[in-house]
C-alpha cells in the first residue's frame, strides 16, 4: 500500500469533509440522547425493541420491504413480524421517527417515510454493533479473546486494505491473542480435567492457525508503508505470541489425548532410570509443546477418582515420615487428634460474704466533697491549670496582669482566662476584690489586643484561697476548740 490511510487524525481539521464527519457523530450522539430521555435505553428488551424498528426502516431502504408510510405503518409491522409481549406504542413509535426526522437520519414525505445516507450508515453502524457484541458473547473466555482477535483481522482486511483506517487492528489483534495465551495458561488445569473439553482445545487450535495465515497476510499489506519500522516491532511480537499460543495449544491436545488414554496405556517390564529421572525433571518445567504433566496436573487427575479412595476432599501434599514410625503409630496419632478432648479443671463456685463497712461524715465535711467533686467537673471542662499555677507562685495580682502573664496577651486567650478566674472565684479557690485608684498599686503597661469595655473593669485584685497544709491543720485545731467550748456551755 503505497498511499497512506484515510484517518480523521492525519486530515486536516478545518476540511469540509472533516466538519461533515464530525456532524454526523453529533447527529448520533443527539439521537442516543433524545432516545435516552424516552427511557427507550433503560433495559435490554426496550434497547432491542428500538434496534427492530430502525431495523424495520432499514429494509424498506433496502427494496426488502414494502414501502412505510407513516409511523402507523411502522407501529403495525412491528407487531406482526415479532413476537412480543410487550410490543412499543404507537405513541413511543411516533416518539422515535420524529427523533430520526429531527437528526436527519430519515425523512417523512407525504406518502412514504425515506432513509437518508447518514440514516443508512448510522443503523448500520448500531446493528453491526450489536451483532459482533452477540457474537463475542456466545464464547467462553478463550474464545473471546480468539474471535476478536479474528474480528481484528476481518476489519484490517475490510478497511485496511481498502485505504481507510480500521484503527490499530494488527496490534489489537496481537493483544488478543496475548490475553488468550494467557487465559489458556491460567484454565489449563480447568481444561485437561473437563472430560468434554477435546472440542474447544481443537477449536481454540484451529484459531491460532488461522489467526497466524492472517497475521502474515497483514503483514504482506503493510511491507510497502513507510511506517515499517514500527510494523517489525509488532512482526516479532505477534509472530512470537503467535508461536506460543500454536504450541501451547498443541501441547494441551497431546496431554489430554495422553491423560484419557493413560490407563490402556502398555508399561514395559523394564524400568530405566535415566528416563524416570528426565520425566521427573520435565515435570517441574515441561515445554509448551510437550505431553509431559507436571505435579499439579497429575494430583488434579487424581481428584477425578479414577482410582477408587482417589477423589478425597483436601489438598495432596506429598509428605515423608521418619522410618521408625510405623503405620500403626501413624494411625494412632491421627486418632489421637480427631478424637482429643482437652481436659481442664472444674469451675468451683465459692461464695463470698459481702462486707460491708459504715463511715460517717459530717455536714461541713459533705459540703467539702461535694465542693470539690463540683470543683473537678468545672476543671474538666474548663482549663484552668494556667491561672492556678500562676496565682500559687505569686498570691496576689491585679486580674489583668493575671490574665496576660498566665497565658499570653491574645483576645481568644483573654477569653479563656477570664472564664478560668470566674471558675475558681466561684469554687472559692480565688478571690477578688476592686479597689480604688488611690488604693491600687502602679500596674504595668503590656501590649496586647484587646481593652477593657470600662477602666472599672481593670480595678480588681485576685486572692490565693488556698490553704497549705500547716494552714489546714490550725484551722482544725481552732474548729475543736470552737465545739468544746460549746459543750462548756
Amino acid at each position: 500500500m503505497d498511499q497512506p490511510l484515510i484517518s480523521i487524525f492525519h486530515n486536516s481539521e478545518s476540511s469540509p469533509e472533516m466538519h461533515q464527519s464530525m456532524r454526523d457523530i453529533a447527529y448520533l450522539v443527539g439521537v442516543l440522547s433524545d432516545l435516552g430521555s424516552l427511557q427507550m435505553f433503560q433495559t435490554p428488551a426496550e434497547i432491542l425493541r428500538f434496534l427492530r424498528i430502525i431495523q424495520m426502516i432499514n429494509e424498506e431502504s433496502l427494496g426488502l420491504d414494502e414501502p412505510i408510510e407513516n409511523a402507523d405503518t411502522l407501529f403495525y409491522r412491528y407487531r406482526n413480524r415479532y413476537v412480543d409481549t410487550e410490543p412499543p406504542s404507537r405513541k413511543k413509535v411516533e416518539q422515535v421517527v420524529g427523533v430520526l426526522v429531527k437528526y436527519n437520519w430519515i425523512s417523512r414525505q407525504s406518502r412514504q417515510i425515506k432513509m437518508r445516507d447518514v440514516g443508512k450508515r448510522m443503523m448500520d453502524a448500531l446493528i453491526r454493533l450489536a451483532n459482533d457484541s452477540l457474537a463475542y458473547y456466545m464464547n467462553d473466555d478463550i474464545g473471546r479473546s480468539l474471535f476478536q482477535a479474528r474480528r481484528d483481522a476481518e476489519l484490517s482486511e475490510a478497511y485496511d486494505d481498502r485505504g481507510i483506517s480500521g484503527g490499530n487492528k494488527i496490534a489489537s489483534m496481537i493483544r488478543n491473542v496475548e490475553n488468550a495465551i494467557q487465559l489458556m495458561k491460567e484454565r489449563e488445569l480447568e481444561m485437561l480435567a473437563d472430560r468434554n473439553a477435546l472440542p474447544q482445545l481443537e477449536i481454540i487450535h484451529q484459531l491460532m492457525q488461522e489467526l497466524e495465515i492472517k497475521l502474515t497476510e497483514r503483514f504482506r499489506q503493510f511491507q510497502t508503508l513507510e511506517e515499517s519500522l514500527v510494523l517489525s516491532d509488532l512482526m516479532q511480537q505477534g509472530t512470537g505470541a503467535l508461536a506460543e499460543g500454536t504450541n501451547l495449544s498443541i501441547g494441551m491436545i497431546h496431554k489430554y489425548l495422553k491423560f484419557t488414554t493413560m490407563q490402556q496405556t502398555v508399561l514395559s517390564s523394564s524400568i530405566q532410570p535415566e528416563k524416570v529421572r528426565t520425566f521427573i525433571m520435565n515435570m517441574f518445567d515441561p515445554p509448551l509443546e510437550s505431553d509431559i504433566p507436571n505435579a499439579y496436573q497429575i494430583l488434579s487427575f487424581m481428584e477425578q477418582d479414577q482410582y477408587e479412595g482417589e477423589a478425597i476432599d483436601g489438598l495432596w501434599i506429598p509428605v515423608k515420615f521418619a522410618a521408625p514410625i510405623s503405620a500403626e503409630a501413624i494411625q494412632d496419632a491421627v486418632h489421637y487428634l480427631e478424637t482429643y478432648e482437652p481436659l481442664i479443671d472444674r469451675i468451683t463456685e465459692s461464695e463470698t460474704e459481702e462486707l460491708y463497712e459504715e463511715e460517717k461524715v459530717s455536714i461541713d465535711q459533705l459540703d467539702e466533697l461535694m465542693g470539690e467533686s463540683q470543683w473537678l467537673l468545672t476543671k474538666s471542662m474548663i482549663q484552668t491549670d494556667a491561672i492556678e499555677t500562676y496565682m500559687e507562685e505569686i498570691e496576689e495580682a491585679p486580674i489583668e496582669q493575671v490574665m496576660i502573664e498566665a497565658t499570653s496577651a491574645e483576645w481568644a486567650d483573654a477569653i479563656n482566662s477570664l472564664t478560668a478566674i470566674a471558675a475558681l472565684v466561684g469554687s472559692k479557690k480565688l478571690s477578688i476584690e476592686q479597689v480604688q485608684h488611690g488604693q491600687a498599686e502602679k500596674q504595668l503597661e503590656y501590649t496586647k489586643r484587646w481593652d477593657w469595655m470600662t477602666s472599672e473593669d481593670q480595678q480588681h485584685m485576685l486572692h490565693n484561697r488556698s490553704l497549705t497544709k500547716r494552714d489546714r491543720l490550725i484551722d482544725s485545731a481552732d474548729s475543736d476548740r470552737n465545739i468544746g467550748d460549746d459543750y462548756d456551755v
